[in-house]
């Protein structure tokens, strides 16, 4: 990222790089940076090429690869879903990625869940975009207000990554309405409530702390409030305690096996970018704290229970005809709890 960041702000480019890792927004987006910084708006059509592998064939790629710049110092061409070239279409790259052209800024573009090959990441500038963690995303906010012509204080900051966790793109379209409802004012937590609609305190995040503190009462009570919110809904609840269930699990299970606590975070950690598009429901940083901090609440056998539970109400959620949605999950939260060590009630 460090490179990239370079490229962009010196004006200075590799011949070729090559974007992967699962954060699909923060690809596109560097993708358009490298177009506007390396291309001249001018001349941008006639030096810009922008393909998708699955299209091209032998000729088509090396006639986009072997053009030279019109009018300008380079010509820029982007291969998106790189890994799904064609046998004949890979060899034209091979060959190319020998010798690229000193005139030609070549950006191939790995889909998600996709890994390159050894050969195109040892002839390229590797860049993984993985999901941002708890401070980078806070910095991404701002930066990404301040590109609209907005500022957003440092509460209301905190508060909308609570809400949409690591999803760059909830992220952008919540902040871009927010600007038009403050008429380019400051964005405050008052935005926050009024738009996304959701207040301190209310947050998936908030619920799934008391789930793993198994504070059923509590968490019965935010449940209706958080369904009265827009786009939330019980699968996704489901999913997120769901990766979250299974998070302590794991650290149990680790510390049976003699894992020592203070390795506890940074294991969490390893786990989520092995698993970059889990469900988590929140931002990592304060995921990881609440899983560790919840281990004392929980046994293997209250974990195996909640996951039937999970299971068994994500069914019943997709297709139920008898009861509704909150009826489930209040149902799902209470089971849940049951059963809790007597310390965590304490």
């Amino acid at each position: 990222m460090r490179a990239i960041k370079s490229a962009l702000e010196q004006g200075t480019f590799d011949r070729v790089y090559l974007f992967h890792g699962d954060d699909d927004y923060l690809k596109e987006e560097k993708v358009r940076a490298v177009i506007d910084r390396a291309t001249d708006p001018a001349t941008r059509d006639f030096n810009l090429d922008m393909r998708r592998a699955a299209e091209l064939d032998a000729g088509s790629l090396g006639l986009a690869l072997d053009s030279l710049p019109m009018m300008a110092e380079r010509r820029v061409v982007v291969v998106r879903d790189v890994t799904t070239l064609k046998k004949d279409a890979r060899t034209v790259l091979t060959r190319y990625l020998e010798r690229p052209a000193a005139d030609t800024v070549l950006v191939l573009v790995a889909a998600s869940g996709t890994k390159p090959d050894a050969a195109l990441m040892d002839a390229a500038t590797v860049i993984d975009f993985r999901p941002l963690n708890e401070a980078d995303l806070e910095k991404w906010v701002v930066h990404h207000a301040s590109s609209l012509g907005v500022t957003i204080e440092p509460a209301a900051v905190k508060l909308l990554c609570a809400t949409t966790g690591n999803d760059l793109a909830l992220l952008a379209g919540e902040i871009d309405k927010l600007r038009s409802y403050t008429n380019g004012a400051p964005i405050g937590e008052a935005a926050i409530e009024a738009i996304v609609g959701v207040r301190h305190g209310e947050t998936l995040g908030d619920l799934l702390d008391l789930v793993a503190q198994r504070k059923s009462a509590e968490a019965v009570v935010l449940l209706g409030r958080m369904l009265a919110q827009p786009k939330m809904g019980g699968v996704p609840m489901v999913m997120a305690l769901t990766t979250q269930t299974l998070a302590i699990g794991w650290l149990l299970a680790a510390r049976d096996r003699g894992l020592a606590q203070h390795r506890f975070e940074s294991e969490l950690y390893g786990l989520l970018k092995e698993n970059p598009s889990s469900m988590v429901g929140r931002p990592w940083g304060e995921a990881v704290k609440s899983w560790v901090h919840a281990v004392r609440h929980w046994d293997a056998a209250s974990i195996d229970n909640a996951i039937a539970l999970l299971a068994a109400t994500d069914l019943a959620l997709k297709d139920s005809k008898v009861s509704s949605e909150e009826q489930l999950l209040t149902s799902l939260l209470l089971a849940m709890s049951a059963g809790a060590p007597r310390r965590a009630a304490a």
